[in-house]
């Protein structure tokens, strides 16, 4: 493994290790006030977010064989799977379960402001870490003074609809292997996350979680505020929505045959 690449996996590794420690920690603390689950909310989030940057520069300015680079995203997936201990990271995952009535209104709308929190705050924190020049990777991302250009590489109504796709096939799975739980269901999301980012890296960056695309998309130039927010706000919530509806009709439609079926045979 070169040196570079071997120095961002330190980063990520450092990374996932001291928001673990401080997820513990503030859980603990925090434990009986009440706000214990909005700390864990943003501490992942900021988890998520922080190691979107990495993987990101690892790809656009490292330049790493692009199996390699799905290699680390399938495994950093499974390790926020493991670690989150109860917290989404994710905007459209906070309103499918204030949809499911799993949470209130106010307590998604907090879950929601501390996601958006934690990534302003991975925006603003990843540069300080590029910034002590690591490895040669974060050198050169340096000297372009961490300047990007836009990941959208289609018109808008296509890169909305490839994010909707991800989005959709990610919640499609997440659905169906909810049941299962444990380790399966973390590296069945995993796979197929891995799977859409392979799909549809190419077009948007295959990011589908609006909290992680307020952090490493929209900084970038080249499409406005509203144009990144119907791509990487509008689409995924859509796609999350689309196949929660679905599945509840295809689930609603199931317990009607069986009611049937089992009223014919009585």
């Amino acid at each position: 493994m070169p040196a570079d690449v071997a120095v961002s996996v330190v980063v990520l590794v450092g990374i996932v290790a001291l928001s673990y420690v401080t997820r513990r920690l503030s859980t603990r603390a925090l434990a009986d006030t009440g706000v214990s689950e909005y700390a864990a909310e943003f501490v992942s989030t900021f988890q998520l977010c922080c190691c979107a940057h990495e993987l990101k520069v690892l790809s656009e300015v490292g330049r790493i064989d692009p199996r390699l680079a799905l290699t680390f995203t399938y495994l950093i997936t499974v390790i926020h799977g493991f670690t989150f201990n109860g917290a989404i990271g994710n905007p459209t995952g906070v309103l499918e379960c204030a949809y499911r009535s799993r949470l209130t209104r106010g307590r998604a709308f907090r879950r929601i402001a501390c996601e958006f929190a934690a990534a302003a705050a991975s925006r603003a924190a990843v540069p300080l870490i590029w910034g002590v020049g690591l490895s040669g990777i974060h050198v050169r991302h340096k000297l372009h003074d961490f300047q990007c250009i836009s990941p959208v590489h289609a018109p808008l109504p296509q890169a909305a609809a490839v994010e909707f796709a991800c989005a959709f096939a990610v919640q499609t799975v997440i659905t169906y292997t909810r049941s299962i739980g444990g380790r399966s269901h973390v590296h069945a999301v995993a796979a197929i996350i891995t799977t859409v980012v392979y799909a549809g890296g190419g077009v948007t960056g295959a990011v589908f979680n609006p909290a992680v695309a307020f952090s490493t998309q929209f900084p970038c130039s080249g499409n406005s505020f509203l144009e990144y927010s119907l791509v990487y706000w509008l689409g995924p919530i859509m796609g999350m929505m689309s196949s929660v509806l679905l599945f509840d009709k295809v689930q609603r439609k199931s317990s009607l045959h069986v009611t049937k079926e089992t009223k014919k045979r009585t």
